[in-house]
């Protein structure tokens, strides 16, 4: 399970996935991997031919940004959103809802809206997107990309199965504040159908979470929504769950600034890191 946070989760979760193979522990292998957001860009790139090492060199090899104000992703392409922007909008619309279907449905009016006063060229972001995957095939092993329709607030989980490129699964569960659209439909970040979407794994006798927000959630408890009530239905079901949370060396990088392109360095080598200090925990419990 690979959650969302931005350019510094996508990072920290490569160079833990790097640091736990180079140490023996190889998650590339799970008989289903699930992305949601940043980390169903991680999904995408883990499971296919490309090493984690080389992922992760590949990041370490970014040309260094410097810190944006107030957390700004000025990514060439990317979409015109800002942490603290983002927050604000998103927030608000949170506290107005009654629900989690409210909110998802009133998250996809509003982005609808946007988009209508500030069209975009969805060829844009599927072009940034298709640059940062090392292929643009589905895997042989199942993978699950997470979404939601912005035009009904209604869940949405991408497969090799669902007639939808990989390259526009990946791009419309990453979408922001603008919906990306799938032929006559339109979609927005996975992180909305569930925090981690590690209910996904239902069924599974083992899961890992890696999630770089640490299990934490803007939604109210009462809407389910956060990790430890799936971790909770998991196990119930009978399944052994393993989350995994940063730790100090990834840096004080995620929050509002998680946008920022300057947070990737020192996420992915505290990933890294703790990758390599985690491989005998998760080596036993993976197996």
């Amino acid at each position: 399970m690979l959650a969302g946070a931005g350019a510094a989760g996508n990072a920290w979760e490569l160079g833990l996935i790097a640091g736990l193979c180079d140490a023996g522990v190889d998650l590339t292998g799970a008989d289903l991997v699930v992305g949601t957001s940043a980390g169903s860009t991680v999904a995408a790139q883990i499971t296919g031919s490309t090493h984690p090492a080389e992922l992760y060199a590949a990041v370490l090899a970014e040309v260094p940004h410097p810190p944006s104000p107030g957390g700004a992703a000025h990514r060439r392409g990317a979409p015109n959103v800002s942490g603290p922007n983002y927050l604000a909008w998103s927030d608000t619309i949170i506290a107005t809802s009654e629900n989690a279907y409210d909110m998802r449905r009133r998250m996809g009016a509003a982005a609808l809206e946007r988009e209508a006063a500030n069209p975009s060229d969805p060829t844009r972001w599927r072009d940034v997107v298709a640059a940062r995957l090392p292929h643009h095939d589905w895997p042989r092993q199942h993978l699950l990309i997470a979404a939601v329709d912005a035009d009904t607030g209604e869940p949405v989980v991408f497969d090799r199965d669902s007639g939808v490129d990989l390259v526009d699964a990946v791009a419309a569960s990453t979408s922001a504040m603008t919906p990306y659209r799938i032929g006559e439909h339109r979609y927005l970040n996975g992180g909305y159908r569930r925090s981690e979407n590690a209910d996904l794994a239902a069924g599974f006798g083992r899961v890992i979470v890696l999630s770089p927000f640490s299990g934490r959630t803007r939604m109210p408890p009462q809407w389910g929504m956060d990790l430890a009530s799936q971790v909770a239905e998991l196990r119930a079901g009978g399944s052994r769950v393993e989350t995994v949370f940063p730790d100090s060396r990834a840096g004080d990088v995620f929050g509002a600034n998680a946008l920022d392109p300057s947070t990737r360095l020192p996420a992915a080598r505290g990933g890294y890191d703790e990758g390599l200090d985690l491989a005998e925990q998760l080596g036993e419990f993976w197996g």
